[in-house]
């Protein structure tokens, strides 16, 4: 079982940075690939970002691949995205999600745990 809570999501102007963290509540962080995913209004929740459950890969959508970066902490059972030159298009909720095992999937399917979610607006 795993609870996910995301945060530093906020508004911030087009061309900016932010970094959004997510913290796991499991006790055995290290069987999890962790992702983001997410979801602009009208339109369906997309994969973002992934990283695999050593940190040794990772994988990014083509819509961030250049401007994201996500890494993992294990000590603090922690998820992290940065992302800069963002655009008003980045605007989403951008959700944290679990995957228990050695995958690193891109499928919402694939994923058994989500937090809540964090807003991300840019502003143009």
């Amino acid at each position: 079982q795993v609870q996910l809570v995301e945060s530093g999501g906020g508004l911030v102007q087009a061309g900016g940075s932010l970094r959004l963290t997510c913290v796991a509540d499991t006790r055995v962080f290290s069987m999890y690939g962790l992702g983001w995913f997410r979801q602009a209004p009208g339109k369906e929740r997309e994969f973002v970002a992934g990283i695999n459950w050593s940190g040794s890969a990772r994988e990014y959508s083509e819509s961030v691949k250049g401007r994201a970066t996500i890494s993992r902490d294990s000590a603090k059972k922690t998820v992290y995205m940065e992302m800069n030159s963002l655009k008003p298009e980045d605007t989403a909720v951008y959700y944290c999600a679990a995957e228990e095992g050695f995958a690193l999937s891109k499928t919402e399917t694939s994923y058994e745990y989500w937090g809540r979610g964090t807003q991300v607006t840019v502003s143009s």
